[in-house]
């Protein structure tokens, strides 16, 4: 279980560029990591279309946002297409960074447990510790909240 003041755990992901993003990247830039189930579903879409709204104000703040889902990085692609997203999107298709972020969990829905994906969020400083941690995030607000945590970094 992370918390706050952490280091955060060090990531290699293939983004929707095909390029990979590491954790040594983003090195002394503060960076959102936003966890989220999958692409193209309501609360995705919503989440990830609130932080494409924001995401002028969080680069005011020299602040990246990445999502992170297991989705494959063709799956991003079309998200991002059809969605007119700008924010980066990590294909965790082993669900390795998830699992190292504690995000990767057993859930319950309709009486089915399986398996999936924890709705969270984490603000990483520019020492690369975690600043802020929001857990099963509910999406309506949510962009808005961590960028309002963002501008006190």
């Amino acid at each position: 279980m992370l918390n706050e003041g952490d280091k955060a755990p060090d990531f290699t992901l293939a983004i929707e560029d095909g390029s990979l993003l590491t954790s040594s990247d983003l090195k002394g830039t503060p960076f959102v990591l936003y966890f989220y189930p999958k692409d193209d579903t309501s609360g995705c879409t919503t989440e990830a279309i609130d932080f494409t709204k924001l995401l002028a104000d969080f680069t005011k703040l020299k602040t990246r946002i990445i999502g992170i889902s297991p989705d494959s990085v063709n799956k991003h692609v079309k998200f991002i297409d059809k969605h007119d997203l700008h924010v980066t999107l990590g294909a965790d298709e082993d669900k390795s960074v998830a699992m190292d972020y504690g995000v990767w969990a057993e859930k319950r829905n309709y009486g089915r447990t399986y398996m999936g994906i924890v709705r969270t969020t984490f603000l990483i400083d520019k020492t690369g510790h975690i600043a802020k941690i929001w857990n099963k995030v509910r999406v309506k607000d949510h962009a808005a909240a961590v960028l309002e945590a963002t501008s006190s970094l």
